[in-house]
């Protein structure tokens, strides 16, 4: 009966930590990280500056399940980015090496309408 109840109480907690309330987005925060480390210089939300609108990359990527980490990696490794003229250049790298702040503005990113 005890294995039962535990097996339930766990199953229960797995479930609500996989939920998207369990990993809200604090947009907030996000818009205010991508404004101070200059995304917003080349990204806007839903039109197209030097770059992609935060719109069509959430688009983009949508459905995708390797989706944020493959973000982290592109806002943390400077990989290379191709502009709207065809010229490359290195994605700026962001200045925080908080996690959880890179893993936030991301899954803001992705979930942009």
């Amino acid at each position: 009966m005890k294995v039962k109840v535990i097996t339930s109480l766990l199953a229960v907690s797995g479930a609500f930590l996989l939920s998207p309330a369990a990993h809200a987005v604090d947009a907030d925060a996000a818009q205010a990280l991508a404004k101070k480390e200059g995304c917003m210089k080349c990204h806007a939300l839903d039109k197209k500056k030097e770059a992609s609108s935060y719109k069509e990359i959430a688009k983009k990527w949508a459905g995708k399940p390797d989706a944020q980490a493959k973000l982290v990696n592109h806002i943390t490794s400077g990989e290379k980015v191709k502009m709207e003229d065809g010229s490359e250049e290195d994605h700026k790298i962001i200045k925080t090496k908080d996690v959880a702040e890179q893993k936030n503005l991301v899954d803001w990113i992705l979930s942009v309408k």
